[in-house]
């Protein structure tokens, strides 16, 4: 009692500093944790960085870790979280927090995602130790919550290439055929995601390049693919029956239903 009666005496501006420039680890790390508890995460955090090489190898070794992983976490630094996670799992993976930290890691590493568009490396990396975790502790509360994190990192990886596929369809025929690599794109991110929430989207842009490249064909190659348009009409017609895409693609398949017709009439001819 004396010594959390001490600890609290010292702990105003004045008392706060002498305790950080003294070399009593002990007092600093008891400090620490009464900052902790107050939700003071900034010079927690500092007393931490402090104490963490010092405590190594001792009874506080593990709490210190996971404690300075939590107030970066605290201070949206998840940066800096993820990794000190990280490092607390690796050197405690069967003890009190390792759960919870193979956990943090992985969300911390998902909550510093940068923008869909840029590049994916941050998100495979995200992926993976989420996985990990799930394979790891099958059985834990935290399981739903890191499946759904997973879900969405997925989505979005397909938000990355729905992007692509729609800037090529965009360009069109500028330079080359861009509706076949629209086509390319957003086939593979099916393929690779087929439980996407962006599947509606891509299957209705695949109907909308191969329409719009038979529309723009030359001429002996117009009744193939108005055949391949009129094909992907029926396989989307069947999958999203009320899609709100169904008016825009009756309109292509009338559309290239009336053009095959004219053009296997001009062959005969």
């Amino acid at each position: 009692m004396l010594c959390l009666g001490l600890l609290a005496a010292m702990c105003g501006c004045s008392g706060y500093n002498k305790i950080v420039k003294a070399s009593d680890y002990a007092t600093k790390y008891s400090l620490a944790k009464s900052m902790y508890a107050k939700g003071n995460y900034t010079n927690c955090s500092s007393l931490l960085e402090e104490c963490i090489t010092m405590l190594r190898g001792t009874t506080q070794d593990e709490e210190s870790m996971y404690m300075l992983a939590s107030c970066y976490y605290n201070l949206e630094d998840y940066f800096s979280a993820s990794q000190y996670y990280e490092t607390c799992y690796k050197r405690f993976p069967n003890s009190t927090y390792s759960e919870n930290s193979l956990f943090m890691n992985g969300k911390s590493l998902f909550l510093d995602m940068p923008d869909p568009r840029l590049d994916a490396t941050s998100t495979y990396g995200a992926i993976s130790s989420l996985q990990f975790f799930v394979e790891t502790f099958p059985k834990s509360a935290y399981r739903p919550e890191a499946e759904g994190m997973i879900n969405e990192l997925y989505d979005r990886l397909v938000e990355k290439e729905k992007r692509s596929a729609e800037l090529y369809y965009n360009l069109g025929n500028y330079l080359g055929n861009n509706y076949r690599s629209c086509i390319i794109v957003a086939e593979n991110a099916l393929r690779d995601y087929p439980y996407s929430k962006y599947r509606e989207d891509l299957s209705i842009l695949i109907l909308k390049a191969k329409f719009q490249m038979a529309q723009e064909s030359v001429a002996s190659k117009r009744e193939e693919r108005y055949r391949d348009a009129i094909d992907e009409y029926y396989a989307f017609r069947n999958e999203y029956p009320e899609s709100d895409f169904m008016k825009e693609a009756d309109k292509m398949f009338r559309i290239s239903t009336k053009s095959l017709k004219e053009e296997i009439i001009n062959q005969e001819d």
